[in-house]
């Protein structure tokens, strides 16, 4: 169970409830926190001014809302911005941004009534998922359009994802005796002010680029398996001499799953040894850079990752509405807290860095694919005929060209604001568009690494070394066999890949 209460909410929160189907629960304090600041609000906002509770929204906030038409706003308000478009949000995606929407109005600075808290609750725990669109937010005021989709389904309209379909919100809410959300102050504008559509999307982009890092690794390692590469590449005396924490962690995670290879070679038993007569050397004695950079390659991929992880974390327990209700100074603040600039520049800054990730394992996979290149492995790991048989030559066309359309997409979106809202909102952060992107770009980066891998275990079992690899690599290229035997004939090869792509998805080694 995940308390929602005054302690931050983590990324292994997060993780127990969408992976591991824990129930979550606020904190009795919590709820009482957030009921005072609702009477607060209620008293303080009587003959008050106060943005969205007696005023329009957005550019109309010059018109005042008279009492009798303050509730019938709030309404207005919810479907009117229930205007998205396109796809529908992933389910994985929607629910995690309902966990960051009960986080921040459980932060009790919203003003709104802790019914909206226990119906958020309820239809967590019962995997109701509201249906959102992808299209319709730019990221200041938040996610006003997404999360409006959202508010929509707890006042009992709009769609919903149940049981496997996706089916009207009222029939899912009387199936189960689930009564709707009746407003009572500001309800509207307090679910759908705020980033938590682009920050529970964020935080899933991060859970799933620890495993895209986790992976690229063990495919790195394998490969300098696969060509018995010297150590020091990898060593730590060589990676602490460069003060960048991401290089010696993935330096120092090398190491780890290859400690007990029979395939690495040490470079003072080869060529340190005084006994070197070769005019030419047929090892080489350096490897490419794909095999050989990779501690500062995917360093800075994983400094990135952490520093992404960190912006998400403070952005998902942090006051993201507006205005601002403070019980303490016992007064209400407007401002902008709602705008996704933290969110939309560290998704940028994470596409960016999946994409080099993509990039590294497509050169690996070239590396593979080149009998010129590596001097091993037959032409695209081919384990038939040579020429009548062709072996991985098809997969390695898709990997290039989703890593270029990795590359098209990692434009940033960041400094693409265009002023709408009638000039009100006239500076944006994209940071839903950027999330989003992103969310491509790690997904199209699994379909590249289960090609990389699939070349990787063709290799070992053409030069039969098995039995040599250490006892991690190993333990990956096992469980990847289990997915596709060796092959020798030509068979179509797209199903296999996806098998592998969700093993992947679904898979952490964590040897970092």
């Amino acid at each position: 169970m995940v308390k929602i209460s005054e302690k931050q909410l983590t990324l292994s929160d997060y993780d127990n409830i969408l992976f591991k189907n824990q129930k979550t629960e606020v904190d009795p304090a919590t709820l009482d926190k957030v009921e005072k600041c609702h009477l607060f609000l209620k008293e303080f906002s009587v003959n008050k001014v106060i943005y969205g509770v007696n005023t329009g929204l957005g550019p109309m906030a010059q018109y005042r809302i008279e009492t009798e038409d303050q509730i019938q706003l709030q309404y207005n308000l919810i479907r009117s911005h229930a205007s998205g478009m396109g796809t529908p949000l992933l389910p994985l995606f929607v629910k995690a941004s309902m966990i960051s929407r009960l986080k921040s109005l459980s932060l009790g600075y919203s003003g709104i009534h802790p019914d909206v808290i226990a119906l958020l609750v309820k239809l967590i725990n019962n995997n109701i998922i509201p249906f959102i669109p992808e299209h319709g937010g730019v990221g200041a005021s938040g996610d006003l359009v997404q999360l409006a989709h959202m508010a929509l389904v707890l006042i009992g309209e709009g769609e919903v994802f149940y049981a496997g379909k996706r089916q009207p919100t009222k029939t899912v809410f009387k199936k189960l005796s689930i009564s709707p959300l009746k407003i009572r102050l500001r309800e509207g504008l307090g679910l759908i002010n705020g980033t938590s559509v682009m920050s529970g999307i964020g935080i899933v982009n991060t859970i799933y680029t620890n495993k895209l890092v986790n992976w690229s690794v063990m495919a790195s390692a394998m490969i300098n398996e696969i060509v018995r590469s010297f150590d020091d590449h990898f060593s730590d005396e060589l990676n602490s001499t460069k003060k960048h924490k991401g290089q010696q962690d993935i330096a120092r995670a090398m190491r780890n799953a290859l400690a007990d290879s029979k395939l690495i070679e040490k470079r003072s038993d080869r060529l340190f040894n005084g006994k070197i007569e070769e005019k030419i050397f047929k090892q080489k004695i350096q490897e490419y850079y794909s095999l050989r950079c990779v501690p500062q390659v995917l360093g800075p991929i994983y400094d990135t990752l952490h520093n992404a992880e960190e912006a998400l974390v403070n952005e998902v327990n942090s006051v993201n509405d507006n205005p601002v209700v403070d019980m303490d100074t016992k007064t209400v603040y407007h401002g902008g807290n709602f705008h996704g600039d933290y969110v939309s520049f560290e998704m940028d800054k994470l596409k960016i860095a999946v994409t080099k990730l993509s990039m590294l394992a497509e050169r690996q996979i070239n590396f593979l694919m080149n009998n010129k290149l590596n001097e091993i492995l037959p032409p695209f790991v081919n384990l038939g005929t040579l020429g009548l048989n062709l072996g991985l030559q098809g997969t390695q066309f898709s990997a290039t060209s989703t890593v270029a359309e990795n590359q098209t997409l990692s434009n940033p979106v960041y400094v693409h604001s265009i002023p709408n809202n009638n000039d009100n909102q006239d500076i944006v952060s994209m940071g839903t568009n950027g999330a989003l992107m992103t969310r491509k770009v790690i997904e199209n980066t699994f379909e590249v690494l289960a090609v990389e891998f699939l070349a990787i275990i063709q290799a070992i079992d053409y030069l039969n070394v098995q039995d040599k690899l250490a006892s991690a690599t190993r333990q990956a290229y096992d469980n990847l066999r289990g997915i596709v035997p060796v092959f020798i004939d030509d068979t179509s090869k797209y199903g296999e890949l996806k098998n592998i792509k969700d093993f992947l998805l679904a898979n952490n080694p964590e040897i970092i």
